[in-house]
C-alpha cells in the first residue's frame, strides 16, 4: 500500500507533482525528500520513473485531459488561449504565453498577439502586475532558504468565524513555502505551521517578520523578543524584524499578497475554513508550478527553490555559550543581572541563560546574546541596553 502523505489540505496530486520537481533539481537528495514528505524512497524513485516516461500526467492516479494539444492551430491555438485565460482570469499576455510553452503548445502566439485575442474577446481585464512600473529595485538573496520572508494576510471572513491566512515565502525563488488559513494569530497555531514547514522544507539562515505579534514584541526594549522568536533562534534560526512602517522591508511577501488578492480572494466568499483552505492550497500548487513570474525571467517558483539541507530538530538543542562568556539567567521580570548591575531584557526569556561578550571599542560595555543572536547591550556605565 502506497504511504499515506501528510498535509491533508493538499491533494496528492499536488504533493506528487512538488516531490517530482524538487527532485529533479541536480543537488536534490532523493532520501532526504522522501522522509521529508513521509513517503519510502521506493515511492519516491517510482513517482519519478512515472514522471520521465509520461510527465505531469502519469503522477495522476487515472489519466488526464492536456490543457491544449501539440498541434493545435488557428481557431484552436484562440481557444486555448481563451481557455487558459478562463482558469487564470487575472493572467496578461507574457503569463500566458509562457504557461502555453511550458504546456509544450507549438507555435505559441506572440504576448501581444494574445493581449489582442483577449482584446477581442472582451477578456481583456487588468492583469496581475504585468506593465506596471517599479518603483524601486528589490534586493535578492544569492540562493534558497538564505532569507524567508513571514506574514499575515488581512482576515478573510467566512459564515465560520475570522481567518488569518499565513504566509512564508522564500526571497530568492519566491516560492510559497506556507500558505495556510489559520484560526488566531498566536503562537499555539503558528509554531505548529511552522514546524511542519520546517520538517518537509529544513531550516532557513534567516526568517524576517515585522514588529508585531506573534514575531517580535513592540513593547519590549528595542522591539524584543516574543516567544516564537525565541524559539526559531534556538532552532539555528537568525530572526529580524521589518523597520516599523516599512512594509517594502518584506516586499516580496507583501508583492505576494496582491497575487492572492487578485487571483484568490477578491469577490469571493468561503462557507468556511476548510474551502478556503483549499483554495488556498490550490491556488499555492498553481504559483510554484505554473504560474511565469515576472521577476524570474517568466520561470516558476518552483525552477529556482532547492530545501535546505539542514534538518529541523525534533528536540531543541541545549543552550551552550563560549568560554569566555559571562553568562546569567533571566529572571521572573525578564531582567538581566550581571556585574553589580540589572537591566530589562524580554520577559520571552525568563529562566533562560544569556551570555554577555565585552566589546572591542568601549571599556565597561557588553553585547547581550541569546544563543547566536545578539539582542542588546549592557552600559555598566548607564546600566542601559
Amino acid at each position: 500500500m502506497e504511504d499515506t502523505m501528510p498535509w491533508n489540505e493538499a491533494s496528492t496530486m499536488d504533493l506528487r507533482r512538488e516531490f517530482v520537481t524538487l527532485a529533479r533539481r541536480d543537488e536534490a537528495s532523493i532520501r532526504r525528500l522522501c522522509q521529508r514528505f513521509g513517503i519510502s524512497t521506493k515511492t519516491g524513485y517510482k513517482w519519478l520513473e512515472r514522471f520521465a516516461q509520461g510527465g505531469l500526467q502519469a503522477l495522476a492516479d487515472r489519466s488526464r485531459r492536456p490543457h491544449s494539444s501539440p498541434r493545435q492551430t488557428g481557431a484552436a491555438q484562440e481557444q486555448a488561449v481563451l481557455a487558459l485565460r478562463a482558469e487564470h482570469p487575472a493572467w496578461g499576455g507574457r503569463k500566458l504565453a509562457r504557461r502555453l510553452t511550458d504546456l509544450q503548445m507549438v507555435e505559441v502566439p506572440a504576448p501581444s498577439t494574445i493581449t489582442e485575442i483577449l482584446r477581442r474577446h472582451d477578456r481583456l481585464g487588468t492583469p496581475d502586475g504585468e506593465g506596471r512600473q517599479r518603483r524601486y529595485h528589490r534586493f535578492e538573496h544569492e540562493a534558497p532558504n538564505q532569507l524567508w520572508q513571514i506574514d499575515f494576510k488581512s482576515p478573510v471572513s467566512t459564515p465560520g468565524g475570522i481567518c488569518h491566512p499565513l504566509t512564508v515565502l522564500d526571497d530568492h525563488s519566491r516560492y510559497s513555502l506556507t500558505l495556510h488559513a489559520c484560526r488566531r494569530q498566536g503562537i499555539k497555531e503558528v509554531q505548529p505551521v511552522l514546524a511542519e514547514t520546517f520538517r518537509r522544507y529544513g531550516l532557513p539562515v534567516r526568517i524576517n517578520g515585522d514588529n508585531g505579534a506573534p514575531w517580535g514584541a513592540p513593547r519590549e526594549p528595542a522591539h524584543g523578543l516574543s516567544k516564537l522568536s525565541v524559539w526559531l533562534i534556538r532552532l539555528g534560526i537568525r530572526v529580524s524584524h521589518s523597520r516599523p512602517y516599512h512594509p517594502q522591508t518584506n516586499g516580496k511577501d507583501e508583492r505576494f499578497h496582491r497575487s492572492l488578492d487578485c487571483e484568490v480572494l477578491s469577490g469571493a466568499g468561503f462557507a468556511d475554513r476548510e474551502k478556503l483552505q483549499y483554495a488556498l492550497s490550490s491556488w499555492r500548487q498553481c504559483y510554484n508550478h505554473e504560474r511565469p513570474h515576472e521577476a524570474l525571467g517568466m520561470d516558476t517558483p518552483a525552477a529556482h527553490y532547492t530545501p535546505s539541507l539542514r534538518a529541523y530538530p525534533e528536540t531543541l538543542p541545549s543552550i551552550e555559550y563560549g568560554p569566555d562568556d559571562t553568562v546569567a539567567r533571566v529572571t521572573w521580570n525578564g531582567e538581566l543581572r550581571a556585574f553589580g548591575h540589572r537591566c530589562k531584557v524580554s520577559n520571552a526569556l525568563i529562566g533562560l541563560d544569556v551570555a554577555l561578550r565585552p566589546t572591542a571599542q568601549k571599556e565597561g560595555v557588553y553585547d547581550i546574546y541569546f544563543c547566536h543572536q545578539r539582542i542588546g547591550r549592557l552600559d555598566l556605565r548607564n546600566t542601559a541596553i
